[in-house]
């Protein structure tokens, strides 16, 4: 816009008139400029094919450019106030070769719309990125120049928080960062309290390491009642088409239990558990649209049980038991992903698995390897999305764990959940779910517990329990178009809870009805930072509650989806 820009010159005189006048000029010939610059971009993507299009043509991938922005657009007016370049100053960008290691494509590759598909997926699963686009930018002779760009998200997490749920208070405060110098490493240390305990907490590691396959974490708890320490390093399988995948995994649980009724602790006991895992695993990749991982190891549990002195113990406490089992455990994933909007998160991409996604795993504890008995172990899982009707999605999930010993099932923890979404507006869309769980032949502290911790949100926590229960919530969601300070986008739900929890010896009489809750409730989505995580400002109202219970519960939790 050289006319523009010689205007200003020309009218450039004394006077505080003149210089606002030029002012004016200046952002008019910057966002001329602006608009134009975007104007050609948009030509030029219209010229150039799409992935699509250079895959059925057998086009290569040629030089890879990678772009890494800032936490805000300050070229974009709604983001250029003092706040959002502040922000921007003290936030340390993502390294560019953090993306470039992350990449599943590479200089020589033919071009393949699937893993082109697949990186954005992965790199959208990263806490410290909160947008993601892949684009050609060039092509010549059948070579294709790629341009990767991210925006990063807002990594550094004060930590200050507290939250209400089942009639029971918990905070925290800690200070957390999710992109240690733009590395990918996260470190966090900090101070919790809720209904149980109270602790500090030390944690380091990341995923995807510095840009490599591998996935590491320590984690410190020393709590008012014990200690809690684990560490993991990982070479999982983090694509579809890797081929090996190996780690260990080890983590030590030492604290104090509270066995509930009718919302209220009536026993406490010590419990101490241990855990380790080695394992290995080979595939042949993506097949045909489907990958099959086979991977065996050795695993360890080891429980102690005790009373706890100045505390009532339960009437009877579980045996101390040891399992050393060799496994072997199958994988089968269907490459099916869809990509969507407003279900459980606003305003940003989701990626639904809607193929068929399945583990079953099998091993054998046995006395020759210090196990306190000969046991078959066996653990299952498995998802699937469904269509069944225009715009509706219908997600299902099943999971069994448990054991075989002595001729008879033991502990064995049946489970299964159903999802719906139908979209009714732009706005507004209906929400189901439905779950349920089944004990057999539990332990003596083995219990399902039901309350406002866990889905009825109009019930004290852990009010019911037993070995079997239900239940379903229905809501009606809206996703405004709240935008507020660029930083947190605003729903809203009204929903109505209905379930119950019965069975077995831990079960009392408030376990013998069903309970149903209605209510209304907020969220706020923190969209532009690492921690993205969803506040829950609820109000609910028992329906019929029994007597004790309080006529209106407040809530107030976050959640990772609304």
């Amino acid at each position: 816009m050289p006319g523009t820009r010689d205007r200003i010159a020309s009218i450039a005189r004394p006077g505080w008139r003149a210089a606002r006048t030029a002012r004016r000029l200046r952002v008019l010939a910057t966002a001329a400029a602006l608009a134009t610059g975007l104007a050609s971009a948009a030509a030029l993507a219209r010229e150039l094919p799409g992935f699509a299009e250079l895959e059925a043509a057998g086009a290569r991938i040629g030089a890879i450019r990678v772009r890494t922005l800032d936490v805000f657009d300050t070229a974009d007016p709604a983001e250029s106030g003092a706040l959002f370049r502040a922000a921007n100053a003290l936030h340390v960008v993502t390294r560019p070769w953090l993306i470039e290691r992350s990449l599943l494509f590479a200089t020589g590759d033919p071009v393949s719309v699937k893993r082109i598909e697949e990186t954005e997926r992965v790199l959208r699963t990263t806490r410290s990125l909160y947008e993601v686009s892949i684009r050609p930018v060039a092509v010549v002779d059948g070579v294709v120049d790629v341009e990767v760009t991210t925006r990063d998200t807002w990594t550094f997490d004060p930590g200050l928080s507290a939250t209400r749920s089942g009639g029971a208070n918990a905070n925290s405060y800690a200070l957390r960062e999710y992109n240690l110098l733009g590395t990918g490493l996260g470190i966090s240390f900090g101070r919790f309290s809720n209904v149980d305990r109270s602790g500090n907490e030390f944690a380091i590691g990341g995923e995807r390491l510095f840009g490599s396959t591998l996935s590491a974490s320590f984690l410190q708890t020393n709590n008012s009642d014990g200690e809690r320490l684990s560490a993991r390093l990982l070479r999982p399988f983090h694509e579809l088409d890797a081929r090996w995948a190996a780690g260990v995994t080890a983590s030590l649980d030492d604290r104090v239990d509270p066995l509930y009724r009718a919302g209220e602790i009536v026993a406490r006991y010590r419990r101490r558990e241990d855990r380790a895992e080695a394992f290995g695993g080979l595939s042949e990749g993506l097949v045909d649209g489907w990958v099959r991982r086979w991977s065996g190891g050795v695993s360890m549990q080891r429980d102690a049980y005790a009373a706890e002195p100045g505390f009532v113990a339960p009437p009877v406490l579980p045996a101390d038991e040891t399992l050393v089992a060799p496994f072997l455990r199958l994988e089968v994933i269907e490459d099916r992903f869809v990509t969507s909007r407003n279900l459980n998160q606003m305003g940003r991409p989701e990626f639904v698995a809607m193929g068929l996604q399945s583990t079953l795993q099998v091993g054998w504890a046995s006395r020759s390897l210090g196990s306190t008995q000969d046991a078959l172990l066996y653990a299952a899982s498995v998802s699937r999305g469904f269509e069944p009707g225009p715009r509706q999605t219908l997600l299902a999930s099943g999971r069994l764990d448990g054991r075989f010993a002595d001729g008879a099932i033991e502990r064995q923890r049946l489970g299964g959940q159903l999802q719906y979404f139908l979209p009714q507006a732009r706005r507004w869309m209906f929400y189901a779910a439905l779950s349920g769980d089944l004990l057999t032949r539990p332990g003596p502290l083995d219990m399902l517990t039901l309350g406002g911790d866990s889905g009825l949100r109009g019930y004290p926590l852990r009010y019911q329990t037993g070995t079997q229960r239900v239940l379903l919530s229905l809501e009606e969601r809206l996703y405004t178009d709240l935008y507020w300070f660029r930083l947190f986008r605003i729903g809203a739900a009204g929903f109505i809870d209905v379930g119950r929890a019965w069975g077995g010896p831990n079960a009392g009489p408030e376990s013998d009805r069903w309970l149903a809750d209605v209510g209304v409730g907020l969220r706020i989505f923190s969209v532009r930072a690492a921690f993205s995580n969803v506040l829950h400002v609820d109000l609910a109202v028992p329906i019929d509650g029994p007597a004790g219970v309080k006529p209106v519960q407040f809530l107030v939790r976050t959640r990772t989806r609304f």
